[in-house]
């Protein structure tokens, strides 16, 4: 079985619960993803129905896209070929919790609870970790893919799940899905262009801009996340339904789950507030909605109360009142509007 979650965390690493996302520069680096493992024939991780779980927090934009991939791909229509469990959306001390805190009580928007055969018992996705490796040290991050058979974790990277998810389970899915791809072989320099930049100045750059502690560092990430948004909107001013090759693809998956979060979060909580999807940037607002509105698979997986209660509620250096805004109403606006 492959080592890659043996990997020990980085001095700078902090526990799940802490509030201190920044490096003593004020800058936020996202910490490195340490399984890295694929579900394929011939490998350790062999697709078998009954065998893998996937774990998310429906507020976390990371996990939200292996639950779209996971949809699109019909993976919910085998019965117990990759169910969900989605914990609650408080970030608490101890982590992503499946229960209520004690303390604080009366917080959060409950998930789906644990439902992992010869796990309920477990309360953190920490124990999850701690059972695939005892010595993992580093913050206990979704999504996951558990394997119940080998009782550890396949891997917790997203844009590799949702790579694997093309193809992993093919075999075992009604046939007008197999074959399916978001990473279609004659797209994918294009695609792996445009992510590059649009994760490193939006995905991340919400969270570069709304965890800086310094003005220089906030206003470092601030001013590229919008330049980038602006690049967006020229890419879709010719009114193309997606971003890349006429089709729907990782690409437009990838942004959207960022995108979707814009206005109700990342405007107010994280500053990103030089402008509006639904005010300012109007080819990106169109595209936004017809994924939401046209799309079950985005439609459905987007849980907006989960969205805004665990961003507002968990970061209490930004929010320290832990106060929900109401707005904006309605989260996304309809298609005719």
């Amino acid at each position: 079985m492959s080592t890659s979650g043996k990997a020990q965390a980085t001095s700078d690493s902090y526990k799940d619960g802490s509030t201190k996302w920044s490096s003593n520069d004020g800058q936020f680096r996202r910490q490195a993803s340490v399984f890295r493992d694929d579900i394929k024939k011939g490998g350790d991780f062999e697709p078998e129905v009954g065998r893998y779980h996937l774990i998310v927090a429906y507020a976390c934009p990371w996990a939200h896209r292996t639950l779209i991939v996971r949809k699109l791909k019909g993976l919910d229509k085998v019965p117990g070929l990759l169910p969900f469990h989605a914990v609650d959306s408080l970030l608490g001390s101890e982590g992503w919790s499946f229960v209520p805190y004690d303390e604080p009580a009366g917080l959060g928007i409950p998930g789906t609870g644990n439902k992992v055969p010869g796990h309920e018992e477990k309360k953190r996705i920490r124990e999850f970790y701690l059972t695939a490796d005892p010595n993992y040290s580093a913050r206990c991050t979704v999504p996951i893919i558990w394997d119940n058979k080998l009782q550890t974790i396949v891997s917790n990277e997203s844009s590799e799940i949702i790579r694997n998810l093309n193809e992993a389970f093919d075999e075992l899915i009604d046939p007008s899905f197999k074959g399916v791809t978001f990473y279609p072989e004659e797209l994918r320099g294009e695609i792996d262009e445009l992510n590059t930049w649009v994760y490193d100045t939006i995905n991340n750059g919400v969270y570069k801009s709304g965890f800086a502690t310094t003005q220089a560092a906030y206003e470092s990430n601030v001013k590229p996340l919008f330049d980038s948004l602006d690049k967006i909107e020229k890419i879709l001013s010719d009114g193309r339904d997606y971003l890349i090759g006429g089709r729907l693809t990782e690409a437009d998956i990838r942004l959207y789950t960022t995108l979707v979060r814009f206005d109700p979060v990342y405007v107010g909580h994280f500053k990103c507030n030089l402008g509006t999807i639904r005010a300012d940037y109007p080819h990106i607002h169109r595209w936004l909605r017809n994924l939401y509105w046209k799309n079950d698979a985005f439609k459905d997986t987007t849980v907006f109360d989960s969205i805004k209660a665990h961003y507002y509620e968990s970061h209490t250096q930004i929010n320290p009142t832990r106060i929900v805004p109401k707005g904006p109403s309605p989260d996304i606006l309809p298609l005719d509007a």
